[in-house]
């Protein structure tokens, strides 16, 4: 009975990981009534992080100042600003942890390659692993060693 079980569990796995979609935290009164507008900004909003959690969107975050940032952007976009104006207005007001993604400049030029880095270091140390000579093969045991080994196994 088990063994039948086990692929519906798998299909039931896949089918509930299927139906999960992303929470979006933007409450409706947060919605703009123009859809252009409103759709800029949540193209914005999925660039600027929430700095309460840290790894979600803002409008993926029910956190006050994900909300605050949500409303900031509406307003910004409200006032005729560019979406390059907009996330300027934001990162100048909040430095440039709020970009999701990180502008590559010099300094941040190490947060870019490390990964870089990481991979070319492992390949190295692959490459020098492959590279090492194989051991010496082992040598024949002389007739007194495998009488004394004989011997040892007698004993056991």
């Amino acid at each position: 009975m088990a063994g039948r079980a086990r692929p519906w569990i798998g299909v039931a796995a896949l089918l509930l990981a299927a139906c999960i979609t992303p929470a979006c935290a933007v409450q409706p009164d947060e919605v703009l009534k123009d859809p252009v507008l409103e759709h800029r900004a949540r193209e914005i909003s999925a660039e600027l992080r929430c700095l309460v959690c840290q790894n979600q969107s803002i409008d993926d975050s029910d956190a006050p100042l994900a909300k605050d940032l949500r409303v900031i952007v509406r307003e910004r976009l409200g006032k005729g600003d560019s979406d390059k104006a907009v996330l300027a207005y934001v990162v100048d007001r909040y430095g440039e942890f709020v970009l999701l993604r990180p502008v590559f400049a010099p300094h941040t030029l190490l947060l870019w390659l490390t990964p870089v880095l990481a991979v070319l270091l492992g390949g190295f140390g692959i490459w020098r692993l492959a590279r090492r000579r194989p051991a010496a093969p082992a040598r024949n045991l002389s007739a007194a060693e495998e009488a004394e080994v004989a011997a040892l196994l007698r004993r056991e």
